[in-house]
C-alpha cells in the first residue's frame, strides 16, 4: 500500500507540475499579447501624430514644394499604414481623367486635428489625388490656446489663409466633418471662386443666420440650457467669466462619436482629442445667395451616428437642400474611422460629377 500511495504522489506531482507549466504558458501568451496590442496603440498614434506634423507644416507653404514633400512622404506612408486597413485598388487613367479638381483639403470637427483623416489621406493618394488635411486653430498641434478661440474667422484661419494663396486658376474639393462644416460655410462665404465643390460629413451645414451649435441642440439641448448646466464647459478665463469652451468626458465621447470605431482608432481619439472653443460654435453665420447659395454642396449621412442622429442630418439636408445627397450604412459619426473605404467611394465619386 505505501508504495502504491508514493507511486501515485509522484504521478499527481507531474500532472500538476504540467498544469501548471500549461497556465504559466497561458498567462505569458495573454500578456505578450496586452504587450503587443498596447506597442501596437502606441505605433498607431505616433504615426498619426507624425503624419499631423507633416501636413501642418506643409499647409505653411505652397505649391512647388509641398507637392514634391507629399510625393516624397505619400509611399512611406502607405507602407506604415497598410495594416490599418485594406489598401484601395489601382484605378485606371481614365479615373483621373474625369476629374478635373484632384486637391482635396479635409477639414476636421470639434475636438478633433489632422491627425484624424490619415487614412483618408493615404487611401486618396493611393488613388493619385492630392489631399492636405491641417489643424484649426487650438487644434491637433496647433499651438494656440483653445479659450483664446473666441470667433469663427478666427477658429478657421488655417483654412482661410491656404485658400487665399492659392493661385488665381485653382481650385480644391473641400470636406469639413461634423462641426467643420461651419467652417466650409464659412470658407464658401469669402472664397467661392477657390472652391470647386464643398462635402458635408455628417457636418453642420448651416443656412443663413444660424449657429453651428443650433445643429447640435436637439441632441444636447437648447444652448441656454447647456450653458447654465452643462458639466463638460470650460471656464479658461475663471469661473466668474463665461466659458471659453468644453469637452465630453472620454468615455461618453466613444458612445457619441464612435460607436462603430476600431478600438486602436478609439484609443488613438481619446489621447488626441481637444477641448472645443465655444466662441465658434455659438457664432451666427451671414451667408448670401451671392456666395455661399451659388456654390456646389454634397451632403454625407451617417446612418448609424450617435452624436448627430440621421434624424437630424436629414432635417439639414431638407431645410438646406445640397445638390447631392450620399448615405454611408454602419457609419458612426466617425466615417474616416469606421467606414474609411465607403467614404473613400463616395469622395472619388463627388469628385468625378462634372
Amino acid at each position: 500500500m505505501g508504495n502504491k500511495f508514493i507511486c501515485m504522489t509522484k504521478k499527481d506531482t507531474r500532472e500538476n507540475g504540467r498544469s501548471n507549466s500549461l497556465v504559466g504558458s497561458r498567462s505569458k501568451r495573454v500578456e505578450r499579447s496586452k504587450r503587443r496590442s498596447v506597442m501596437e496603440e502606441e505605433l498607431l498614434h505616433r504615426q498619426a501624430l507624425s503624419m499631423a506634423i507633416q501636413q501642418h507644416q506643409l499647409s505653411q507653404r505652397f505649391e512647388g514644394s509641398m507637392s514634391r514633400r507629399i510625393g516624397s512622404t505619400s509611399s512611406r506612408r502607405r507602407n506604415d499604414l497598410s495594416e490599418s486597413f485594406p489598401a484601395s485598388n489601382k484605378q485606371l487613367p481614365e479615373f483621373l481623367e474625369n476629374i478635373k479638381t484632384k486637391r482635396f483639403v479635409l477639414i476636421h470637427g470639434e475636438g478633433f486635428g489632422a491627425w484624424c483623416w490619415y487614412k483618408t489621406i493615404a487611401l486618396l493618394e493611393e488613388s493619385g489625388l492630392l489631399p492636405i488635411s491641417m489643424d484649426l486653430k487650438g487644434s491637433g498641434i496647433d499651438q494656440t490656446d483653445t479659450n483664446n478661440v473666441t470667433t469663427l474667422e478666427e477658429y478657421s484661419t488655417p483654412l482661410l489663409d491656404y485658400l487665399k494663396n492659392l493661385p488665381e486658376d485653382e481650385k480644391v474639393i473641400l470636406v469639413g466633418h461634423s462641426a467643420g462644416g461651419a467652417c466650409v460655410s464659412y470658407a464658401l462665404e469669402h472664397f467661392p471662386q477657390k472652391i470647386a465643390k464643398a462635402v458635408f460629413l455628417c457636418g453642420t451645414m448651416v443656412s443663413d443666420a444660424q449657429r453651428p451649435f443650433d445643429v447640435f441642440a436637439e441632441e444636447l439641448g437648447s444652448a441656454e440650457l447647456f450653458m447654465q448646466e452643462s458639466k463638460f464647459l470650460i471656464h479658461g478665463n475663471g469661473k466668474d467669466k463665461p466659458a471659453t469652451g468644453f469637452m465630453f468626458e472620454k468615455e461618453q465621447m466613444a458612445g457619441l462619436y464612435f460607436n462603430q470605431s476600431p478600438t486602436k482608432d478609439i484609443a488613438l481619439a481619446k489621447v488626441s482629442m481637444r477641448p472645443i472653443p465655444l466662441g465658434p460654435m455659438m457664432e451666427k453665420l451671414s451667408l448670401t445667395p451671392e456666395n455661399y447659395g451659388t456654390s456646389r454642396r454634397f451632403y454625407v449621412q451617417t446612418l448609424d451616428d450617435h452624436a448627430l442622429s440621421p434624424d437630424v442630418q436629414e432635417k439639414l439636408v431638407r431645410e438646406n437642400p445640397p445638390e447631392g445627397v450620399f448615405k454611408i450604412k454602419g457609419s458612426d459619426h466617425c466615417p474616416f474611422f469606421s467606414k474609411p473605404q465607403s467614404l473613400h467611394k463616395i469622395l472619388l465619386e463627388i469628385a468625378q460629377i462634372q
